[in-house]
């Protein structure tokens, strides 16, 4: 055993004071006992940590019931502790890493009093990937153990790769006192060290997902000459068999999930997935972009997924594998003892009676959800029938197109090709979303979130935008960078485009772009698609409308303008001036 392993293991466990050590050996038996343990003997709040579901209907799949305080991730305890403020950048939260350390100690002190501390070994990405990571998290938590196996390669190979090395990602979580107060999720990027505690949600607790393959990630990926992004990675596959490989940044609630699982209206065509969150994208031997997704496993928004929306990821959900599949925070079907959540009455009708996800007797009358919102389920990649063969590739796939989404109204397009690769890093820091009424009270107000990394990027976000110019300039032919706004409205507030399956139309648009098979036309904001080249058949969708999907609203625009401006300023002298050249150029444009 790895001596450097060992004597970090023995020094956490000093600090928490554990009852029982236990080295995780990532084997399908071991699941299977953790879910035991985690059936009959590990408790949060009133209910064990799983619960058995109906395993004719959903094989091998658990309920977890999460405590009501924890269940979502935490930005404003979200820290990246570089050495300076500045290096962490206005887009952190910042600790200076000494106290933020010596506040962590304390609470960490004693906190695995009573329980079990369990070592995971894993590996981000394929173990003989020249790409991937190893990595050791400890955790007092059962559910995150199982979740770990899902999510990641876990195995003790891992422990004999590093060795007597002092090179791995260290994880240090534990549930603590699931207290609000006492809950902080802490990065340390310059020792590739995250330390959380007092959540046991995924996103603050299953430590290789944010934050290590986005925060800590990227700032490895700054220094080793990568990318590390919140990103799909998939293959679009044509009626002659060509395969084009694309990666995707798409903020919340615009389309990433469905995009990554889609089932394409168009006959002939195909969608192979290779990952729907994260995409680490390495230069390979020919100069080119590659991209392999660092986990093995979707985490996942349930509410909204069913047959209608995403038929390809309710048959990863059902498809009877090894691995379990975990449910946390749905709502349960008692009668059929199946899990349930909001948008699945499209497919069937609505149960009689439910118990919503605390447990409770729900009533539907209250006009609340049943399941949380942010309720999610945790499968492993190898269940989806869309799987692409090319997902165990160690060099991961050459990637020909970077799409980038936006939930706009009335500024971004249907679909818009960058001038050239810094156009497409000026396009991608300006991105964002409109919140709905129900997100902020406020219809249209504009979050940004530039390259869907805001709450991702673990160092000063002007320097990640250097970084990616800096990228680009190291290729004589980079990929095309594309935008994509599903959400174009009509003068009543109506979606325009259909979206879902037929997004294919517009990835059918892009694929000719970047073999070269149709022409573009040339707008004061990118390039657009000649109408004709845009695949419309059998979609009811009028001309005055297709024309809508593309008008350029020069007074949106120039307000456009002036929320770019001041979102640029906030990074000071930092932020790159090719940028600024970009702005200063689409400014002119729009004026001519």
């Amino acid at each position: 055993m790895s001596t450097e392993v060992e004597k970090w293991v023995e020094e956490q466990a000093k600090l928490v004071k554990p009852d029982k050590i236990y080295w995780c050996n990532g084997t399908n038996e071991e699941a299977r006992e953790l879910l035991k343990i985690g059936m009959t003997k590990e408790k949060i709040g009133n209910h064990y940590t799983f619960y058995e579901l109906n395993q004719k209907e959903y094989p091998n799949s658990y309920l977890h019931r999460s405590h009501p305080s924890d269940v979502a991730r935490v930005e404003h305890l979200t820290f990246v502790n570089q050495p300076t403020k500045e290096m962490a950048g206005p887009n952190n939260n910042w600790m200076d890493p000494e106290e933020a350390k010596s506040m962590l100690y304390k609470l960490f002190d004693g906190a695995m009093k009573g329980r079990t501390m369990y070592v995971l070994p894993y590996t981000m990405g394929l173990p003989d990937s020249p790409y991937s990571k190893n990595c050791i998290q400890i955790t007092d938590s059962v559910y995150v153990a199982v979740s770990m196996k899902i999510m990641t390669r876990m195995s003790t190979e891992v422990i004999k790769k590093i060795g007597n090395s002092t090179d791995f990602v260290k994880g240090l979580h534990s549930v603590g006192e699931l207290s609000p107060e006492k809950r902080y999720i802490m990065h340390f990027p310059q020792e590739s060290l995250v330390m959380s505690i007092g959540s046991g949600y995924g996103g603050n607790a299953l430590l290789g997902k944010k934050c290590f393959s986005l925060r800590i990630a990227s700032q490895l990926a700054y220094k080793e000459n990568w990318l590390a992004e919140h990103m799909i990675v998939a293959g679009i596959e044509e009626p002659d068999g060509k395969i084009t490989y694309i990666t995707g940044a798409f903020p919340s609630a615009c389309g990433k999930t469905n995009l990554a699982m889609m089932s394409p209206s168009i006959k002939g065509y195909k969608l192979w997935t290779l990952g729907d969150d994260i995409a680490w994208i390495n230069f390979g031997p020919d100069k080119k972009l590659y991209a392999i997704n660092p986990e093995a496993g979707f985490f996942g928004v349930a509410p909204d997924t069913c047959y209608k929306t995403n038929p390809n990821m309710m048959d990863t959900l059902k498809a009877d594998k090894f691995l379990p599949t975990l449910y946390t925070n749905t709502a349960l079907d008692p009668k059929t003892n199946t899990p349930w959540w909001e948008g699945m009455e499209r497919d069937n009708p609505r149960p009689k009676r439910l118990l919503d996800w605390q447990g409770n007797e729900f009533d539907f009358a209250d006009n609340k959800k049943a399941a949380h919102p942010n309720s999610r389920f945790t499968v492993s990649i190898y269940n989806a029938p869309t799987l692409s063969k090319e997902v165990d590739n160690p060099q991961g796939v050459p990637i020909s197109a970077i799409l980038f989404g936006s939930r706009r109204s009335r500024t971004i397009p249907l679909v818009l090709e960058s001038f050239d690769w810094n156009h497409g890093v000026f396009c991608a820091a300006t991105m964002g979303s409109e919140t709905t009424a129900a997100a902020a009270h406020k219809v249209g107000v504009i979050r940004r979130d530039p390259f869907a990394m805001l709450p991702f990027c673990g160092y000063n976000m002007a320097d990640y935008f250097k970084h990616w110019i800096n990228i680009g300039s190291q290729m004589p032919n980079p990929p095309k960078i594309f935008m994509v706004n599903w959400f174009r409205v009509d003068e009543n507030g109506k979606f325009i485009w259909p979206g879902f399956r037929e997004n294919i139309r517009v990835m059918k648009w892009i694929i000719d772009r970047v073999h070269g098979r149709v022409k573009a036309k040339e707008t004061p904001i990118g390039f657009e698609p000649y109408i004709e080249d845009l695949d419309c058949s059998g979609l009811s969708i009028t001309d005055i409308e297709k024309e809508r999907l593309f008008k350029i609203d020069t007074q949106a625009w120039e307000h456009e303008l002036e929320e770019i401006k001041a979102f640029f300023n906030k990074f000071g002298d930092k932020l790159p001036q090719e940028l600024w050249k970009q702005y200063d150029s689409l400014k002119s444009r729009l004026k001519k």
